[in-house]
């Protein structure tokens, strides 16, 4: 695999899987472009003005499916070509290559001479973890039998894209014991970057939040309801494809804020009585911003949750749906919380943390001379997929 970085200004780039708008993947890939501040950027799509700005000035590469246009709301139409988009890079002349990847950034494709360093978020949710109740919430049965097939020759790319990759970098055990499970490689634990310096300890009122895309596998839903038999005050920080079906259903007690700036999102927090987090997360940055802010969160008791709250100190744990949610508000005690424990529980995570650690396995990376090198040449299924999208766009 790799051999080594060339010792005079090695040639970089930063890959990560699209940049559409900006969340917590997105706020690991603008941690890694100040790290290497002269690399060259590729992604499948990117919107400047759905990215608030953050990467211009940089060079960016895009697929040919930017020439679709597509947009943080329509870009998932377009999920079977996204394996040709991604190897369709010409990365020959480079000698180190990391990808942020939650998707299919690792997939790409590098020369012998390149160190490929992945920082995984999550191997692809749709086809790994959450399938089964993907198809399950997928009603016709022509999409679902689609989406079906779809799933399981992604899993087959999937596993031989990863076996090219050099080394892997997890962002929580439980992302490792995925990329163990579902790639069967493994990797080193770094915790992603958080921006605690962004947050601080405030006067606390009288509202929960929830800091999430509004999409199914967040289920925000469990909240929502919870809060309308609670009758307290909650405030959703956040948009996406199940925003309409959410506020449907809320009652006079919640407030959407929609998508909010760094501040307006920071101020939520830090006076917050507790953040409430409804999804299994493979890490979680807004419950480590909320305790940077001082404030405890609520979490279900599964995943990076576990990694990052401390139960009972900087939180609690609950299990099951609305109405095991409703009692661990009832029973939580935020008032009894140490915001002094919150604050330096956050800074575990801290971005000189991450900057230091990430380094030591790229590094380490670099150093292996390997023997022997996997064969990387696009699999045919994708290089069909892509000629067909040439057709296409054509």
């Amino acid at each position: 695999m790799g051999m080594g970085l060339s010792i005079d200004s090695p040639r970089v780039a930063l890959v990560h899987d699209f940049l559409l708008d900006v969340r917590g993947a997105e706020r690991v890939f603008i941690e890694l472009c100040e790290m290497w501040p002269h690399a060259d950027l590729y992604t499948a799509v990117y919107d400047e003005e759905g990215t608030e700005g953050r990467f211009a000035g940089r060079t960016i590469h895009s697929s040919f499916l930017q020439r679709l246009r597509p947009a943080e709301r329509t870009f998932r139409a377009l999920l079977p070509l996204y394996p040709a988009a991604i190897e369709s890079f010409d990365l020959s002349a480079y000698d180190l290559v990391i990808s942020s990847s939650s998707a299919w950034a690792h997939a790409v494709i590098c020369d012998p001479h390149t160190t490929h360093v992945s920082y995984c978020h999550n191997p692809f949710r749709y086809a790994w973890n959450d399938r089964d109740r993907t198809l399950t919430r997928t009603r016709d049965p022509v999409t679902r039998a689609f989406l079906r097939s779809t799933f399981r020759r992604w899993r087959q790319w999937d596993w031989i894209a990863a076996q090219r990759t050099d080394r892997y970098v997890a962002n929580s055990h439980a992302t490792q014991a995925r990329v163990r499970a579902y790639f069967g490689r493994e990797s080193a634990v770094v915790y992603p970057p958080v921006d605690t310096a962004r947050f601080s300890a405030g006067r606390v009122g009288d509202h929960y939040a929830v800091v999430s895309k509004l999409m199914p596998h967040k289920q925000i839903e469990v909240a929502i309801t919870a809060f309308n038999i609670l009758r307290l005050p909650l405030v959703v920080v956040g948009d996406g494809p199940d925003a309409r079906s959410l506020r449907r259903s809320a009652g006079p007690t919640i407030h959407f804020s929609g998508r909010a700036p760094d501040a307006a999102v920071a101020e939520i927090v830090q006076r917050a009585r507790a953040l409430v987090v409804t999804s299994v997360e493979e890490f979680g940055i807004a419950a480590v911003e909320a305790q940077a802010a001082g404030r405890p969160v609520i979490a279900r008791g599964e995943g990076g949750a576990l990694e990052t709250i401390e139960d009972g100190v900087t939180g609690c744990f609950f299990s099951g749906g609305a109405d095991e949610l409703a009692l661990a508000v009832t029973e939580f005690d935020d008032g009894a919380v140490d915001p002094g424990a919150c604050v330096r529980n956050a800074a575990r995570f801290s971005r000189a943390n991450f900057q230091a650690n990430f380094r030591l396995e790229v590094d380490g990376a670099a150093a292996v001379d390997a023997r022997t090198v996997s064969y990387r040449r696009p699999l045919r299924s994708a290089r069909l997929a892509r000629r067909a999208s040439r057709e296409i766009s054509g």
